[in-house]
């Protein structure tokens, strides 16, 4: 029903309608918010004076909530940079290491994961203002899925990014909220392998291609990481030894042709001449044919020989009862403590700088016995 003409209403909200069985008019108020009507009866004088209030209050609480954004919007700009802008900047000065030669392209990659969960969780937050409890709640994400080695990382990455934020001033000096949260167990679930299963693993690598067993022996015999096996040339080798610059740390090591594993009874030079074949290749391991973009001759990849060594361990039936199965990046932890036990500096070997980083490469993790000396 219409509002009846001679009711000149002029308050924002507020009308009138005649009620069509009682010829009575009625005033409503219309919320601007919800746009739902509230009923106020038939008194004119009642009716304006309430709707008048209520415009007054619902005015006054637009203006308190401008204000307070206002003001969030104020401190937010005077209380530093964002999280996100920050995270771009630290981007940058990843790049900047890489083209220094400080770090790897590989290096400054693997750091996305924890940047992009460092953004979702604080990026609209001032670097500032993140705290212990902030890092902690994007730790305990990973934590609660059994991610321990990835929680550890990210602590380790989070740390970096306010390493170079108090550098540039952006936080005060020692602010560091990730070094403040508790550093992360990580449960070694990877377990060792033993020279008896790498034996049988070698023998049921025989139904692939030659340059899988080839690559097992150079994993044992130079105890190198599979990028640095697969990048390994013909012309790497000079002075009667094989020189690599590993590719993780930049180290130099060179191996004497002469380095020889009693395990094995096979030396460095061994391998070396079994790789040299009828195949016209500077690559030290390659392809025997051609092989989907791969070209006679070309190198191998490291996915290549990680799967060819998952396939060959369960073409051998070994029934390993607990944790993560041994991966090809195990026969280096073997060819350490072959090694040790024959009194080989494995330390320059496997290319660490500190001799920590090997005693972990020599724990056998409960795999062997340990036989008492009478």
């Amino acid at each position: 029903m219409a509002r009846p003409r001679k009711y000149n209403v002029n308050i924002p909200g507020l009308s009138c309608y005649t009620d069509a069985r009682t010829k009575k008019v009625y005033w409503r108020y219309k919320h601007p918010v919800t746009g739902k009507f509230h009923g106020l009866g038939d008194n004119e004088s009642e009716a304006t004076a309430i709707a008048t209030e209520a415009n007054i209050r619902l005015n006054e609480q637009k203006l308190a909530n401008f204000l307070k954004i206002r003001n969030e919007i104020s401190r937010n700009v005077n209380s530093g940079i964002s999280a996100n802008t920050w995270t771009d900047k630290y981007r940058q000065i990843l790049q900047q290491r890489v083209k220094a030669g400080e770090i790897k392209e590989r290096t400054a990659r693997l750091r996305e994961p924890a940047l992009r969960a460092f953004i979702s969780q604080c990026g609209i937050k001032s670097l500032p203002e993140v705290g212990a409890r902030d890092i902690a709640s994007i730790l305990d994400i990973y934590i609660e899925k059994g991610q321990g080695r990835m929680a550890q990382m990210v602590r380790s990455v989070l740390a970096d990014v306010f390493k170079e934020a108090q550098h540039a001033g952006e936080v005060p000096a020692g602010y560091n909220p990730a070094k403040a949260t508790k550093q992360p167990r990580a449960k070694v679930a990877r377990q060792r392998l033993s020279l008896s299963e790498w034996k049988e693993i070698y023998i049921a690598a025989e139904k692939q291609p030659v340059f899988m067993q080839r690559a097992m022996l150079l994993a044992i015999i130079t105890g190198q990481r599979v990028g640095d096996i697969v990048s390994m040339k013909f012309s790497d080798i000079w002075d009667d030894k094989l020189h690599i610059i590993q590719e993780k740390t930049g180290a130099k090591v060179a191996i004497p042709l002469s380095l020889r594993c009693d395990a094995l009874n096979m030396s460095l030079r061994d391998v070396i001449a079994e790789c040299r074949d009828a195949v016209l290749s500077k690559w030290v391991l390659h392809h025997h044919r051609v092989h989907g973009v791969s070209a006679r001759g070309d190198s191998i990849k490291k996915n290549t020989l990680s799967k060819g060594f998952s396939t060959a361990r369960e073409a051998s039936g070994i029934a390993f009862k607990s944790g993560t199965p041994p991966t090809f990046h195990e026969q280096r932890s073997l060819s350490e403590r072959l090694y040790r036990s024959q009194g080989v500096d494995t330390q320059t070997l496997l290319g660490h700088k500190n001799i920590k980083m090997t005693e972990q490469y020599n724990d056998d993790r409960g795999k062997e016995w340990k036989e008492v000396a009478v």
